[in-house]
């Protein structure tokens, strides 16, 4: 007897069963099915009549579609090839496309996902536990990540609202996965008599997608923290992106992502700049990073063509030392804020006098759990620190103020920890805050100015057209509102990527143009 089977009653059979065969029949928006059986699949109407017939040998039937067309996925128990098929409904048409690369394994499981951008991906499961998700646009699919699944993963499935990946372990009981690609990889049991996610799904955040991206750190694992944007006095399309390499030193790039510098200045963490300081009678711009080899910080000078160098290093006196960002106050010179993973901050004034370079201790002050993220609004003295697992507070900026702090954003329905990058927009109309929300990849925007109201989130997503992935599990970011030409006339945002794919390699910086994330959140 043929199942008919809805998306979630698909999803309740996989947990039910993990021998049968819990999608060989799915009803089609409208009316009409999409069956599988031992001879073919077949297209027919709400009538039952039969539009569309392929004759085949397959089994794990899967389909995605919107507007009476999309793609359906069948494994080719002749070839055992992941074999798609292009479904279109109104005119009752089923036509093969090219099938999948041929796979180091044997593929035992498959199954569709459909992302909140829109975009259609292909999970495929070997016996022995490997696994790939392929992004299945265009002409060509694309590997997008390698993954690990259960042993013997026969069915999977995913719910797309919760981008979930439902997946058997036989003997065990079915594993949860996030199916999002640019997500945070994690996995969970569902237990016996475990429910299905039930009631209202968050309402998403809207997508926006990256114009290009840097070269790829030269190590694999965490290596990429925090950019920094250096803006060109003369000519805005030869700015500069500064990035930290945690294991080696600072990156320097230009506005298509192509190195132009690299400094081997040991670990470090943060990075912030300014420029136009005035130090001694003379206009700099100037650069400071979290040095984590000797818990100091790294002043750096840059040239009017972007060129940076170590100018000094100053003790922090830190253990540990962790995020850094720079306040100019109005009346002049130069502070540099950097804290500690037990909660302290130090706020030291920077000089520069016929003796040097010198830095002298002015304020001290501390939150009760792990921070990192800090940026100061130089126009209105204040500053905004991140603490990881509770939200961001304001206090003001400047070191001869009190340093009693408010809450402008705890961790909850918009903000999930850990609280990373902060940067500032200085637009015509007012300032807005940026916020990584680490724990859903994705990024709060809202009022730099009290009552500090929320505009709304982003995620960045794939760029097909330039073969660009998203970003995720983001450290650092920063942002601009200088016209730097071409797609960033209205300023520029550069975001970390903590996972880099299509495919798997090492982290790198997206760049998102700040007139799309506007447009986006209608700003």
């Amino acid at each position: 007897m043929q199942k008919h089977l809805t998306r979630a009653a698909a999803l309740l059979c996989l947990l039910a069963s993990t021998a049968a065969h819990c999608a060989d029949r799915i009803a089609l928006d409208g009316g009409g099915w999409l069956s599988l059986d031992k001879h073919a699949l077949q297209l027919t109407d709400a009538a039952g009549k039969e539009l569309a017939r392929l004759p085949m040998r397959a089994r794990q039937l899967d389909l995605r579609t919107t507007n009476g067309s999309g793609i359906a996925v069948v494994l080719d128990a002749a070839t055992q090839h992941a074999l798609p098929i292009r479904v279109d409904i109104k005119r009752g048409e089923l036509t093969r496309l090219a099938p999948l690369p041929q796979q180091s394994f044997g593929v035992e499981g498959l199954c569709l996902f459909r992302d909140r951008q829109g975009l259609d991906f292909l999970f495929i499961a070997a016996k022995d536990g490997q696994a790939e998700q392929w992004l299945m646009h265009g002409a060509t699919p694309q590997l997008v990540r390698k993954l690990s699944m259960p042993l013997d993963a026969g069915q999977c499935k995913v719910d797309d609202a919760r981008h979930i990946l439902y997946a058997n372990e036989e003997g065990i009981g079915t594993w949860a996965y996030e199916a999002n690609s640019e997500a945070i990889p994690a996995r969970r049991l569902l237990k016996a008599g475990t429910r299905l996610p039930a009631g209202p799904v968050a309402s998403p955040a809207v997508v926006v997608e990256p114009r290009a991206q840097t070269a790829p750190m030269a190590r694999l694992g965490d290596v990429a923290d925090d950019p920094a944007i250096w803006v060109h006095p003369r000519d805005a399309t030869r700015s500069r992106v500064l990035g930290t390499n945690k294991k080696q030193g600072l990156m320097v790039y230009d506005l298509q992502g192509k190195q132009q510098q690299f400094l081997d200045v040991g670990r470090l963490n943060n990075v912030d700049l300014r420029q136009g300081v005035t130090m001694d009678g003379e206009s700099m711009d100037l650069a400071v990073a979290s040095q984590r080899d000797d818990n100091s910080v790294v002043l750096f000078g840059v040239d009017a063509d972007g060129k940076m160098a170590e100018l000094t290093r100053f003790a922090t006196g830190f253990p540990e030392v962790y995020g850094i960002c720079l306040f100019q106050p109005r009346s002049g010179g130069l502070d540099v804020i950097v804290n500690d993973k037990g909660g302290a901050f130090r706020q030291f004034r920077i000089a520069k006098g016929s003796g040097g370079w010198s830095s002298t201790l002015a304020r001290e002050f501390k939150v009760d759990s792990q921070p990192e993220g800090c940026v100061a609004d130089d126009r209105n003295e204040r500053l905004f620190i991140g603490e990881e697992k509770r939200g961001v507070w304001t206090l003001a900026a400047r070191a001869d103020q009190p340093a009693a702090r408010k809450m402008v954003l705890a961790v909850g329905r918009d903000l999930h920890a850990d609280v990373e990058g902060m940067a500032i927009y200085e637009g015509a109309q007012g300032a807005y805050l940026i916020v990584s929300s680490q724990g859903d990849s994705s990024y709060v925007v809202l009022d730099a100015a009290a009552p500090y109201k929320v505009r709304g989130r982003f995620k960045v997503g794939f760029n097909l057209a330039e073969g660009i992935d998203g970003t995720s599990d983001t450290d650092g970011l920063d942002v601009t509102s200088k016209n730097l030409g071409g797609p960033y006339a209205q300023g520029m945002l550069v975001i970390q990527d903590g996972y880099k794919r299509m495919p798997d390699g090492p982290q790198n910086f997206k760049y998102v143009s700040w007139e799309d994330v506007a447009r986006a959140l209608n700003l």
